[in-house]
């Protein structure tokens, strides 16, 4: 029997100081070695400053990063970089970091495929594998981060959004726990205001979520303007009807003070008239959020398309007119298939 080693990153710091008191039988100052090496996504072997002795006892039992990069593609047209991770176990995931003018933001996985079924994702096709640990979702960020790094030492992640392949809520425990990981002052140390949580609507954990205190941003996938068109393209719609999950967005900008991201895939003939814009607007009324209109990729398995550019700028612009704060996300890496869930899917097609 494969006895599972101890992921390194997925111990906050009473942990960590724990394994090397119990565990390595060695002296609280080791705890801060190892975590300084964790935070520049050191593997075991590069811990210099261990023994060797040391270092064999901590291969044999642990691992620091469970992630490793397997490829990465770069885009010809922007400076958009994504990633096929490796897990430890053989499953694939994806992120990708995408560099803006404030710094790079990385998009995060919080599972091995997702169950919620969403026509319009790729990475729900296969259904679930399994759920991503606290150190395989901090593990991406340690990666990715070590990697940019080694291009240029002036970058670093500096944003987060969970929107990579999972619903992040479905994971609800190693997920908090990431969130605490990452902004611990002795490891990333990332702001909070920096992180952006991606939820179909699983309601009551969205309740859940409002109480942790946590100054995240949650962004909503919306997708439609009322239940009937929700229910076609998201099965989830079907146990957390719209109105109650737009309640839950008011809970969260009351007890947070953070305004909510409603993400709206515009897809050809489905959802994307002015008519439906219109009561998008209605419903959305006195609500303190911003609406990231987002054209289709086409996902070829659902034959689902994108809107013209003419359909999209209509629809901008009638929310707009109702005074509901609205912009189109900027596409980028759309030669290296950014989509969430495309890349994966391919190699896993071809083995």
């Amino acid at each position: 029997m494969t006895v599972e080693r101890i992921q390194l990153l997925g111990l906050n710091h009473d942990e960590l100081l724990g394994f090397v008191l119990n565990d390595l039988n060695e002296s609280k100052f080791r705890a801060k070695q190892i975590r300084e090496w964790l935070n520049r996504g050191a593997s075991i072997d590069e811990m210099t400053n261990l023994s060797a002795a040391l270092r064999a006892k901590l291969n044999a039992i642990a691992v620091a990063n469970p992630v490793r990069i397997l490829e990465s593609y770069r885009s010809k047209i922007d400076e958009t970089e994504k990633f096929l991770y490796a897990l430890t176990d053989g499953n694939l995931i994806e992120g990708v970091v995408m560099r803006y003018h404030h710094g790079d933001t990385l998009c995060v996985s919080t599972q091995v495929g997702c169950r919620m079924g969403c026509a319009f994702c790729a990475s729900t096709l296969e259904g679930r594998v399994r759920n991503l640990t606290p150190g395989e979702i901090l593990g991406q960020v340690a990666a990715a981060n070590r990697h940019i790094h080694d291009q240029d030492p002036e970058r670093r992640v500096h944003n987060i959004v969970l929107m990579g392949s999972g619903e992040p809520l479905d994971n609800y425990d190693n997920v908090v726990k990431f969130l605490h990981l990452v902004n611990d002052p002795e490891g990333f140390n990332i702001s909070l205001r920096n992180v952006s949580l991606s939820t179909c609507g699983l309601v009551p954990r969205m309740y859940d979520f409002a109480k942790e205190g946590l100054p995240v941003t949650l962004s909503l996938s919306l997708h439609a303007p009322n239940d009937e068109v929700r229910r076609k393209i998201m099965p989830v719609a079907n146990a957390y009807p719209y109105g109650e999950v737009i309640a839950a967005c008011r809970n969260y900008v009351e007890k947070t003070g953070r305004r909510v991201i409603f993400e709206y895939a515009l897809i050809k003939d489905v959802n994307c008239d002015v008519k439906q814009a219109e009561e998008l607007a209605r419903r959305l009324r006195g609500l303190q959020c911003h609406v990231n209109l987002i054209p289709l990729n086409d996902v070829k398995e659902r034959n689902l398309r994108a809107p013209s550019r003419q359909d999209v700028d209509a629809f901008l612009k009638r929310l707009t007119l109702k005074n509901i704060s609205a912009t189109v996300r900027r596409e980028m890496g759309a030669d290296i298939e950014g989509a969430c869930g495309q890349l994966r899917r391919k190699v896993l097609d071809l083995n």
